[in-house]
């Protein structure tokens, strides 16, 4: 399921940079399109992989949904080391609560980002809403419920 909710999540965000919705047009998450020299084509791109993922397994998503033209694979976009331990903090604790085997399996991981960004160092990015105390904080150990989680970059 969370892979269908990152589609519709995708989508959205697409049609808001595209101008066609009025709603989510300051959506926090959206800065990473809207600072790259093409926030269009970093869209596009974007949703083209979470499309190739549902392709993988199995998911009938649909290839109309974005534009194949604007898809550019050598495009790229930093993510800071920060940020994506956070993003995936904050998953951990959505699964968690949903779903406890998928936890376990997912608290031994590395995390790999997806294909359009590549990790820098850094911390968490200043237009994420986060409680200042986590501003400080490496995060690369989190508890989540009971559990201590060492949070592990595949790229670093």
């Amino acid at each position: 399921m969370a892979l269908v909710a990152l589609w519709r999540e995708s989508l959205l965000a697409l049609r808001v940079l595209e101008g066609a919705t009025r709603g989510y047009v300051n959506h926090p998450q959206l800065y990473r399109f809207k600072n790259s020299r093409d926030p269009l084509r970093a869209a596009n791109t974007y949703v083209y992989y979470v499309w190739c993922e549902g392709k993988r397994r199995g998911f009938r998503f649909t290839g109309e949904k974005f534009s194949r033209e604007k898809v550019d694979p050598s495009l790229r976009i930093p993510v800071s080391e920060g940020q994506l331990r956070y993003e995936f903090w904050h998953l951990l604790k959505k699964v968690f609560e949903r779903d406890r085997a998928w936890f376990h399996f997912l608290r031994k991981v590395c995390v790999e980002p997806h294909p359009l960004f590549f990790v820098v160092p850094g911390a968490i990015e200043v237009w994420e809403k986060v409680p200042a105390c986590l501003r400080r904080r490496e995060l690369g150990v989190v508890r989540v419920g009971s559990h201590r989680v060492k949070i592990r970059l595949c790229q670093v």
